[in-house]
C-alpha cells in the first residue's frame, strides 16, 4: 500500500455516465473562489466558520432547553460524539442517534489504515473524519444532501475536509458502477460498512414503536432478551450488502448493533471462501471487536480479510 496523491472528483473511480446522472461530488472547489480562506483566531467555545459552513441547515444546540425532548439524552453525550462540538459541529435528527462516538471511530480508523477507504453511509461524518487521519483518501457517500453537507462542515472543523471526497449517491448504485468500471490503477482498499440499523427502535423487531425517550435501563433490558437480525439492515439485507461489498474489497469492517446474532455474522464467513484459496490454506477468520464506552457495550465491529489481526497477509 504505497502512498498515492489525493484525488478530486469521482472520474478516477466511475464511468462518466454514472457521474452525470447518479452522483454529485461535493469536493469540487467553487469556480469563483478567488483564493484560500483566511485563517482566523478562534475561541474553543465559539463556533468556527469555514467555507463549508452549514449552520443554516440545522440548529447548533448549546443548552438543554433548546433541544427537542426526543434528542435530549443524545445531547447530553455530545462531547462523546464530537470532542469539538462546541466549535460548531452539526447533526440532524438522524445524526444524533446514529453517529459513531468519536473514541470508537478513532479505534476503528486505526484498524483500517490504508490508502483509500470507502465509507458508503457516512451520515454526519464521525467515521469519515477519523478515517481522514489514518488513510490517504476517504470516499464518503450519503443519499441525503443535508447530511453530506453537515459531514463536510464537521470535517472542516477538524481540519480534514481536503482528505475526504464527499459524494451524493446511494451505495447500491455506486457499488454496481464501481464494479463495472473500466480497469483502474487506483482501487478501494477497505470498505467500512455502517448501514442504517432501523432507527432508535432497532433493538427489537417486535418493538418498532419504542421511542427514543424510553429509559436506558428499559432499553438494556429489552435488548438482553432480543437479537438483531441482518435482515433488518437497510437498504437491503445485511448479508446481501456484505456480498455486494466483497466485490469491491475483501477488507471490510462491518459496524453492527451490539445484540447482532453471532450466528449470522459467522455465516458471513462462508463468503470469505474464494477461488484463490487452496485446500492447504488456512481458513479465513472473522474478528468481532466489542466497542465499549465505560461500562456500556455500544456496538460490534466485525473485521474481514486483511483487517483481521494475524491475517494481514491477505490484505
Amino acid at each position: 500500500m504505497g502512498k498515492k496523491p489525493n484525488l478530486t472528483g469521482l472520474s478516477r473511480f466511475l464511468p462518466q455516465d454514472f457521474l452525470n446522472s447518479n452522483a454529485t461530488s461535493l469536493s469540487e472547489k467553487p469556480r469563483n473562489q478567488s483564493g484560500p480562506a483566511k485563517k482566523r483566531k478562534t475561541d474553543t467555545h465559539v463556533p468556527v466558520r469555514t467555507k463549508y459552513d452549514a449552520t443554516a441547515l440545522v440548529p447548533h444546540y448549546t443548552t438543554t432547553h433548546e433541544v427537542p425532548e426526543n434528542l435530549q439524552k443524545y445531547f447530553s453525550q455530545r462531547k462523546r460524539y464530537f470532542s469539538l462540538y462546541d466549535q460548531g459541529c452539526l447533526l440532524d435528527e438522524e445524526g444524533w442517534y446514529s453517529v459513531t462516538p468519536e473514541n470508537i471511530a478513532v479505534q476503528i480508523a486505526d484498524r483500517c489504515r490504508c490508502d483509500t477507504i470507502l465509507d458508503p453511509f457516512c451520515g454526519v461524518g464521525g467515521n469519515a473524519i477519523a478515517f481522514a487521519k489514518t488513510c490517504e483518501h476517504v470516499i464518503a457517500l450519503d443519499i441525503s444532501p443535508i447530511r453530506l453537507a453537515l459531514a463536510r462542515h464537521n470535517a472542516a472543523i477538524y481540519g480534514v475536509a481536503d482528505r475526504i471526497e464527499f459524494i451524493l449517491a446511494d451505495y447500491i448504485s455506486f457499488a454496481n458502477a464501481y464494479i463495472s468500471r473500466p480497469h483502474s490503477t487506483r482501487n478501494i482498499d477497505v470498505v467500512f460498512l455502517s448501514p442504517p440499523w432501523g432507527g432508535p427502535g432497532y433493538i427489537s423487531p417486535s418493538e418498532n414503536n419504542v421511542s427514543a425517550d424510553n429509559s436506558a435501563d428499559f432499553q438494556d433490558e429489552l435488548e438482553a432478551h432480543s437479537q438483531y437480525s441482518l435482515s433488518r439492515i437497510q437498504p437491503i439485507h445485511g448479508a446481501d450488502l456484505f456480498r455486494l461489498t466483497k466485490r469491491i474489497s475483501d477488507n471490510i469492517a462491518y459496524f453492527l448493533p451490539r445484540n447482532t446474532d453471532l450466528n449470522e455474522i459467522s455465516a458471513l464467513g462462508l463468503l470469505e471462501k474464494d477461488e484463490g484459496v487452496t485446500p492447504g490454506d488456512k481458513p479465513r477468520m472473522i474478528e468481532v471487536e466489542e466497542e465499549w464506552m465505560g461500562p456500556k457495550l455500544k456496538a460490534l465491529t466485525c473485521y474481514f480479510g486483511g483487517l483481521v489481526a494475524g491475517q494481514e497477509h491477505v490484505f
